[in-house]
């Protein structure tokens, strides 16, 4: 049995015996009763110049890697989003490079991919409404040309420019129009990006939620659904019984993901979330088990990962990706806990440790011996006592 040792705020430390993870097993067959997408990271070059302000220095072996582990699970990949650190260290080059590769390597398997598209290349902070547009719609047709799915994302270009509802509507349906087919729109509360608060027209989500309806009514045809992520279950089923025949919601919804992807016997959501990302091998088996029409089984897998994913996701919640990054080097996905811009710095040790020990109680860390070692190591060098918890060869 491996042993993790546990470092409280107060300098405390604690040995934790680690248990076996999870049994599951890939699916032999696609996913059938939701639509699973996991929000994927990238992986920095361990020798790279990956330091704040830097542009990202992307190690492609180990980020596609990734993605292929997520496909391997039957889960589709959502890429270049806001847990790719899209504005917190991903520059557009790089965001280009990523796209290109992701698509390429989703082409070979068959892989389920879908892209974000943004405005967050143009050079200045404040542009007029029709550059938002035409921003938009070069990412649109480069991810599109690449033969990908495309996230319409928010866009702190718009929030800023914005002087109501009626200039969202009038962008989204500019946009929508020279779309090339049927496109996921992405609202993205304050929570992980305060620069879009008040985002569709209003900060208050009722009144916005009215514009994100009219725009799904009116672009029916263009849009296959939304992904909401408010981190306000209430907010996410309300919007879901308004939507449109055809329309479906994707929850991003990273606190509350267990009740709205069963659903509440009417409805039910999709998913497009980070915390899939961390928790493949679970995720996949608890989807399987719906569609083998097992609730019982589904939650029995997917309710331990739900308190690990609120303290990944805790507040400052866009830092969630320090967590992502961590998982991935503790499962033996990446070779060092590092991130582009530097981000692996934007959590504490203890606010990781609390993260190692809600992994092991859900089941989620793919070989306990691996994230034992790695962790204990990290603590170590980091000036924290850590026993001698192994015979040494």
């Amino acid at each position: 049995m491996s042993t993790a040792v546990l470092l409280g705020a107060d300098g405390r430390t604690r040995l934790l015996p680690l248990g076996e993870p999870a049994a599951v097993r890939r699916p032999t067959a696609p996913l059938r009763s939701r639509t699973v997408y996991a929000a994927a990271h990238v992986v920095p070059r361990v020798s790279g110049e990956n330091v704040p302000g830097a542009p990202a220095d992307v190690d492609w072996d180990a980020t596609l890697a990734y993605r292929h582990h997520l496909w391997s699970w039957g889960l589709g990949v959502a890429d270049a989003m806001d847990t790719a650190q899209r504005n917190m260290g991903l520059d557009a080059a790089a965001t280009r490079e990523l796209v290109r590769r992701s698509a390429a390597e989703a082409r070979s398997v068959g892989g389920a991919l879908v892209v974000g598209v943004n405005t967050d290349h143009l050079p200045d902070d404040v542009v007029p409404l029709s550059r938002v547009v035409d921003a938009y719609v070069e990412q649109l047709h480069a991810a599109e040309d690449r033969g990908a799915g495309v996230v319409l994302m928010a866009s702190r270009h718009l929030a800023r420019a914005a002087e109501g509802p009626a200039d969202y509507e009038r962008v989204y349906a500019e946009v929508l129009a020279r779309a090339g087919g049927p496109v996921l729109l992405h609202w993205l509360g304050e929570a992980f990006d305060p620069q879009l608060r008040g985002y569709f027209g209003s900060a208050d989500t009722a009144a916005a939620a009215d514009v994100v309806v009219r725009l799904l009514e009116r672009h029916a045809d263009r849009v296959r659904g939304i992904k909401v992520s408010l981190l306000d279950a209430g907010a996410e089923v309300a919007l879901r019984r308004r939507l449109p025949a055809g329309v479906d919601l994707f929850t991003g919804d990273d606190f509350h993901y267990v009740d709205l992807i069963e659903g509440d016997g009417e409805r039910f959501s999709h998913a497009l979330l980070g915390a899939f990302a961390a928790i493949a091998p679970v995720a996949s088996a608890a989807v399987a088990a719906l569609d083998a029409g097992d609730p019982a089984g589904y939650r029995r897998l997917l309710e331990p990962t739900e308190a690990l994913s609120r303290q990944v996701f805790a507040a400052p919640t866009a830092f969630y990706k320090t967590g992502i990054a961590f998982l991935s080097w503790l499962n033996g996905h990446q070779p060092a806990f590092a991130m582009v811009g530097g981000l692996h710095s934007a959590r504490s040790l203890p606010h990781l440790s609390e993260v190692v020990r809600l992994a092991d109680a859900a089941g989620v860390l793919e070989d306990p011996e691996l994230a034992a070692r790695r962790w204990n190591g990290l603590l170590a060098l980091a000036g924290v006592e850590v026993p001698v918890l192994e015979p040494v060869a």
